[in-house]
């Protein structure tokens, strides 16, 4: 097992920033860690990281104790804080090189400091200090000093912030291939970044975990939670839209366009199509919404 959560909690004075969290993650997954702001993502990390401890539960990193073997996980574990802390005054290499002293005999450190730039797509940039990079560069940076010692276990808390389309590609495609040999686990709030490059995913909500299962299950699970998005060849009267049966609720969406939402995980687009026939109306288009992990996020956190 690379990271065994036993029901941790942490306390802020008396606010409680996670209650009762447990989770087993193994080696060779890419788990998203998703939550609303708030919710207790970050508290984590940092606990499973050894930069807070917790207030009661217990984490371990390999088999190593995060809080009576601390030194032996932080050797093991590469984090990406999610203010990515550098030294704006130092060049690139001349940062990593910092990094890479820290963990690896001087002998090493030259070639691994390469590799790192070379993999991370630093090279263009390399000659200049971290405070003329752009956004995107910095935060590439921060990866680079999240793996130079080789770690077995990556913590990454939105690894991708400020990136721009291209480098955002290539940042996935990395973390994917990272995962396929360490465990990885990251925090995000882009929605299409988890269903790209995860293989598992943690709801956090209030302190509490409120799903946790691969993300095609849950990508099964939106497919049944979102509303139907209809428009028809002329406005309908709202009402016979409610009596649809299965449909809770209907809304004017402006235009020939309403949005239905099921009063249960039934699918509703057939009962809609009946309902056009028996009334002499056509559908023009019909999109069930929620077909993403996003829909389920929003219905777990209550923002739906």
């Amino acid at each position: 097992m690379s990271v065994k959560v036993e029901q941790i909690s942490r306390f802020y004075g008396t606010q409680k920033a996670l209650d009762n969290v447990s989770f087993e993650v193994n080696s060779g997954q890419v788990v998203g860690f998703l939550g609303p702001n708030g919710a207790g993502k970050s508290t984590m990390m940092k606990i499973i990281t050894c930069f807070i401890p917790q207030s009661s539960g217990k984490v371990s990193v390999e088999g190593y104790d995060v809080n009576e073997q601390s030194l032996e996980v932080r050797k093991i574990v590469g984090y990406l804080p999610e203010n990515n802390p550098l030294y704006p005054d130092m060049y690139i290499k001349e940062y990593l090189s910092f990094i890479a002293g820290i963990h690896m005999h001087s002998s090493a450190i030259d070639k691994r400091v390469k590799e790192m730039i070379d993999i991370t797509g630093l090279a263009p940039e390399q000659n200049k200090k971290i405070g003329m990079l752009s956004k995107g560069y910095r935060q590439r940076v921060g990866l680079a000093q999240a793996m130079i010692h080789l770690p077995k276990v990556l913590i990454l808390d939105e690894p991708t912030s400020g990136l721009d389309p291209n480098q955002l590609r290539d940042i996935r495609e990395l973390i994917k291939n990272i995962g396929k040999e360490k465990t990885v686990i990251l925090s995000t709030h882009i929605m299409q970044e988890v269903e790209a490059i995860c293989n598992r995913v943690i709801i956090i909500n209030k302190g509490k975990i409120v799903a946790d299962d691969t993300t095609h299950i849950l990508q099964q699970r939106a497919a049944t939670t979102g509303r139907v998005i209809v428009e028809f060849d002329k406005q309908i009267n709202i009402q016979l839209l409610s009596k649809i049966p299965g449909v809770g609720k209907a809304e004017h969406a402006g235009g020939n366009f309403y949005h239905l939402t099921a009063n249960s995980n039934q699918d509703i687009r057939p009962l809609v199509f009946h309902f056009a026939v028996e009334n002499g109306v056509a559908v023009v288009m019909m999109q069930q919404e929620g077909s993403s992990i996003e829909a389920v996020f929003q219905q777990l956190t209550g923002n739906a």
